[in-house]
């Protein structure tokens, strides 16, 4: 099919439309599965040819995100394009916007692609943030380090995910060699939140301004990965209402179509400080899939798709776990193990090559308590390897 319609078109499309992802991996994958189960079908733009995406996807255009005459094209094939990962560049997103409808669109993308226009957005829309400083320079440096004092945390401005792209700074006279062991790129040095627990919410919203939310989601993190997360999370409700307020406040002032996750430091004293946004699902929001009425990639193609919302409740506590790699370093993991313990289900990405670290794959199980959700998703963790 071809497409020639303005980004401005808000017409539910039908059935047997196709909707367009830019990027291969396995959110892209999930969103692929989504799409399919709602009667779409679904064409993964990305330079690799056989990515977690492209092995479900109906059509896989193989190509660099900067071969505008390949984005042309991709453009014309669908009737509306997402994003699996924010640094997509922004001129692809722009270029594909010419042809069809692309949500979210590069104006978001162009927003949260870089840390410190990320929190000036924030903080410009009464978001609240940890302090926070521009390091560009050693001189600069020792300014931010004087304004924000410590323990502070330096972050690359661009690229940084699952704890890369970072340094702690526990003592002002190590803050150049901090921004000396980031490469001496252009940093935003961040006040350290002395934190409770992690928390997420996931936020869908549509071409009309509604909205549906997700969480909050506790996470716990394994080497700056996230391992673990379960819903409900076990904030205050009078928290996790503030944390629900924000996250929908961040979604309207970017004018969002989508999903939006909204990651969170909740303070000792229950306070929810915006630590990053992603406009894209996210890892925590896997146990959407088999925890909430709608996963996020079920919203996420209805976001683009012009459909009404579907509901993200949870009517039982659900857990997830990350499998890495790492389970790979002895052999195959035992996947029947795994599986034969009730209520989990496992859910793999098609990645060929299992390093240390990489995501290969989660878990989750649906629980009457979020003990009992959790521990079951740590047990079938343990008897892969077992």
């Amino acid at each position: 099919m071809s497409s020639e319609a303005p980004l401005t078109l808000t017409t539910p499309l039908a059935a047997g439309a196709t909707l367009g992802v830019f990027g291969g991996g396995q959110l892209g994958r999930m969103f692929c599965e989504a799409a399919a189960k709602l009667g779409f079908r679904t064409h993964v733009y990305s330079p690799d040819s056989g990515g977690p995406a492209a092995q479900v996807a109906d059509l896989h255009t193989s190509a660099d995100y900067h071969d505008f005459a390949e984005v042309d094209r991709f453009a014309r094939s669908v009737q509306a394009v997402t994003l699996e990962f924010e640094n997509v560049p922004v001129a692809a997103v722009e270029a594909a916007g010419r042809h069809t409808r692309v949500r979210p669109s590069g104006e978001v993308l162009f927003t949260v692609q870089d840390r410190l226009r990320e929190k000036r957005f924030l903080a410009g829309a009464g978001v609240p943030v940890a302090p926070f400083a521009s390091v560009r320079t050693a001189g600069e440096c020792y300014v931010a380090i004087d304004q924000i004092g410590v323990p502070a945390v330096l972050k690359t401005t661009k690229f940084g995910y699952d704890g890369k792209g970072q340094a702690k700074i526990d003592a002002a006279d190590k803050a150049v060699e901090a921004w000396d062991y980031l490469g001496r790129h252009a940093c935003v040095l961040e006040g350290f939140v002395d934190f409770a627990r992690e928390v997420s919410v996931i936020v869908a919203r549509g071409a009309d301004g509604g909205v549906s939310l997700c969480g909050p989601i506790e996470n716990d993190h394994a080497n700056h990965i996230l391992d673990v997360s379960v819903l409900p999370a076990s904030c205050s409700e009078e928290s996790a209402a503030k944390a629900r307020e924000i996250a929908k406040q961040v979604a309207t002032e970017l004018d969002l179509v989508g999903v939006l996750c909204v990651e969170f430091f909740e303070t000792q004293d229950g306070q929810m400080i915006v630590n990053e946004i992603a406009p894209r699902p996210h890892n925590s929001g896997h146990l959407t899939i088999e925890g909430c009425e709608a996963s996020q990639f079920e919203q996420q193609a209805r976001a683009m798709a012009g459909l009404p919302l579907a509901s993200m409740d949870n009517p039982r506590p659900v857990a997830m776990a990350n499998l890495l790699g790492d389970l790979w370093a002895d052999g195959e993991p035992k996947w029947e193990a795994a599986k034969a313990i009730p209520g989990v289900n496992l859910h793999l990405y098609g990645k060929g090559d299992a390093r240390p670290g990489r995501k290969m794959g989660h878990l989750t199980a649906v629980a009457d308590t979020v003990e009992a959700a959790r521990e079951a998703v740590l047990a079938a963790r343990r008897a892969l390897t077992d």
